[in-house]
Parts: structure tokens; sequence; C-alpha cells
């Protein structure tokens, strides 16, 4: 039987599941990451998948409650602006409450995954220089590897929802997909997956495997469409530099702030400028 490298996704989450529900060793300090590289991958895609699929089934289902019918629900979970934030927000607080209770059951606290209280203007400045320099790279890795696999469509568009939104609705698509994506994507891939990654094998490594299962969530499986390689370059390469800012100032702000900085140069360029 033919096992697809997906499937192994899965099966290496279902092993998170099994960590997470695991009781934790006895001994642990709370100064010091309290998981194992395997644990981090693992957790991780556990926490992607099922924050998915748990909030998917809350959102549905309480419109149903309610005695919306099925077509109703399918329809404002798409279309609707309202909806389709409506999801993300659950689906977002149900990410971040499991990150937190595996924190908690682990005797850690998001202190150990960088994000700190102090925010420096430093951060800002490294944010928006690191970003320069990012989008020079990546124009340059984008245009090697179509090169090299002129298969690659770089027309091809992400499908992130929110079609013919009004103008009035704008702020909750920036909620969405620029501030939400900038906070839990880089407490659960930066923080706790690269932070348990690079305590044991090498840098390097750590930087890779982290890039790369960041790139495949980018890659639209289970969307119908075909798959977005262009977006999973992308998001390799800019992981790579949101590793580079956690690594250079010891914090996540900074990451936080660079990966704001590239979702609102994409949420302007979809929605503002289309409207001016």
């Amino acid at each position: 039987m033919d096992i697809s490298w997906a499937t192994l996704f899965y099966i290496v989450g279902i092993y998170g599941l099994v960590r997470f529900l695991a009781k934790p060793p006895k001994e642990l300090d709370s100064k010091t990451v309290n998981w194992t590289p395997l644990e981090s991958v693992g957790v991780t895609i556990f926490i992607f998948f099922f924050g998915q699929l748990l909030g998917g089934l809350m959102v549905s289902a309480l419109p149903l409650i309610f005695g919306w019918g099925e077509s109703q629900v399918v329809d404002w979970v798409s279309n609707d602006a309202f909806g389709q934030f409506f999801t993300i927000c659950t689906v977002d607080a149900i990410s971040v409450f499991l990150l937190l209770k595996f924190l908690k059951k682990r005797k850690n606290s998001v202190a150990i995954l960088g994000l700190v209280k102090t925010v420096k203007w430093s951060d800002l400045f490294y944010a928006i220089g690191t970003y320069i320099l990012y989008f020079i790279v990546f124009l340059f890795v984008i245009q090697i590897a179509t090169s090299l696999f002129p298969a690659i469509d770089v027309e091809q568009k992400q499908q992130i929802g929110f079609n013919a939104v009004s103008q009035w609705k704008l702020p909750l698509v920036f909620i969405s997909l620029v501030i939400l994506p900038a906070v839990v994507e880089e407490l659960l891939i930066r923080g706790f997956l690269y932070g348990g990654l690079r305590e044991k094998i090498p840098k390097v490594l750590a930087v890779f495997l982290t890039s790369f299962i960041f790139a495949v969530a980018h890659l639209q499986f289970g969307s119908g469409e075909k798959l977005l390689w262009v977006a999973a370059i992308d998001t390799f390469v800019l992981s790579i530099f949101l590793i580079m800012l956690r690594e250079k100032t010891g914090r996540l702000w900074s990451s936080i702030m660079l990966h704001g900085i590239k979702n609102s140069v994409a949420f302007v360029s979809l929605f503002i400028l289309k409207i001016i």
C-alpha cells in the first residue's frame, strides 16, 4: 500500500495527539524547553489540524442549533465576511488554547517561546529592514525555481476567502488575515516548533524543518485547487528570515511584526488598492 508524504503528516499528528494527552515527566524545569524535537513536530501538526477540525465543527454546529439550513451555514462560512471572520477567530482561539494547555502541562509559559513582555523600537526597525531583504531574496529564489520548474504557476492565487468584501467590513478582514496569523503562527511555528527543534538537533536542520512544515501548511491541501507551490516557496523563504529575527533579538516580537508587515502588503494589494 502506498503511503503519501501527506499521510505521514497525519501520522505524525496522531503521535502529537498522544504526546499532548500523555502524562508529563515529573522533573521539569520551567526555564528550559520541556519537550523533544519529535514532540515539537507532532504537537504542532496536531494543533494545526485539530484546531481547524474542531473550529470548523463548532462554527458549523452553532447556526444549525438555531435552525439554519445546511446550505445556509455553508454559504455563511464560505462567502460571508462575518462567517469567515468568526471561523478564523474560533480556529485560532482553539489553537492558542491547545498550545497554552500543552505548555502548562510541561511547566512552561509563553516566555519560553520568546513572547516576553518587553517590546522595543528596535524590534520594529529589524522587522522593516528584514522585510526588504526577504523580498529581494524571494524574487531571486522564485526566478531560479521557475527556471528549474517551469510548471510552477506564479500567477496562481491563494484561496484566502473574503470575496467581494464591502469597505466597512475591511477591519474584519485585516484582523483575520494580518493580525491573527502573525501572532498565532509565530507562537506555534517560530516559538513552539522551532524553539523545541533547536534544542536537540543542529540549528541548520531545525531551520529547514520548521520552514518546510510552514511551507507545506500553505500548499492548500483539501482546497480542491492544485497545490500552491509559489506560496510554499514564499513561506519557506519568509520562515528563514522570521527565524533569523528570533535568533537575532531573542524575542518573538520582531518575527510577529515582520509577519504582520508581509500580510499587510498583501492585504493592501488585494483589498485596499482594488477599492481605490
